[in-house]
């Protein structure tokens, strides 16, 4: 086979500038969901789950050493998971791209202000669906959802929907982040970024073996 050029294309620096350079790459590449992202959590136990949620924020500046944001019912199975193990992990995927990055740490509760804000900007359909729905709860039929949807609706004609107290937004606040660049002969690429206080930006960071 022809040799794999040696070069590094996942420079150290700052992982928040590099996710924030492929995050901007992937919107203008990926047809559906670009900030879909995979969360897994787990119970104070250890037993693990993971869904598909979407990334509604981020940057060096969100937290305390800054953060991912993304919403849900606190009251399902991942919100429930959270608020007993505040520790998690998401995966973004970019096929068109051949990337994946993955991040880890734990996580905290956005301020109501927040939460707040991001529900008033929700299209008024989510909206009344967040408050018709209870997440992960059984459900006897799907006429009984739309029932609940229609009596949400009907309950907000003509005013705001009222943000449910249960539904809000969870920061994940990252010690790691590991970028993954497809390359030839499957001689990939992979960088590892660990929160290291006594390093120069306070990251350090190694390849890794893909």
């Amino acid at each position: 086979m022809e040799s794999e050029p040696a070069n590094e294309t996942i420079p150290h620096g700052d992982p928040f500038a590099l996710f924030d350079s492929w995050y901007r790459e992937a919107r203008s590449t990926e047809l559906n969901d670009s900030n879909a992202m995979a969360l897994a959590t787990a119970t104070p136990d250890a037993m693990p789950s993971v869904r598909m949620v979407l990334l509604k924020g981020y940057g060096p500046d969100l937290g305390a050493g800054g953060g991912f944001v993304f919403y849900t019912n606190s009251l399902s199975r991942k919100g429930g998971e959270l608020l007993a193990n505040p520790n998690a992990a998401l995966l973004f995927h970019w096929k068109s791209l051949r990337r994946q990055i993955r991040i880890e740490g734990p996580v905290d509760r956005v301020s109501e202000a927040e939460a707040d804000a991001y529900f008033a900007s929700r299209a008024r359909d989510s909206q009344i669906g967040a408050v018709a729905s209870d997440q992960s709860a059984p459900l006897d039929s799907r006429a009984t959802f739309v029932s609940r949807f229609g009596e949400a609706e009907a309950r907000f004609a003509g005013q705001p929907v009222v943000r449910p107290a249960h539904w809000f937004g969870f920061r994940l606040m990252p010690r790691a982040l590991e970028f993954w660049q497809d390359r030839e002969h499957r001689l990939h690429e992979r960088r590892r970024f660990a929160r290291d206080p006594a390093a120069s930006g306070g990251w350090s960071s190694t390849l890794l073996y893909p």
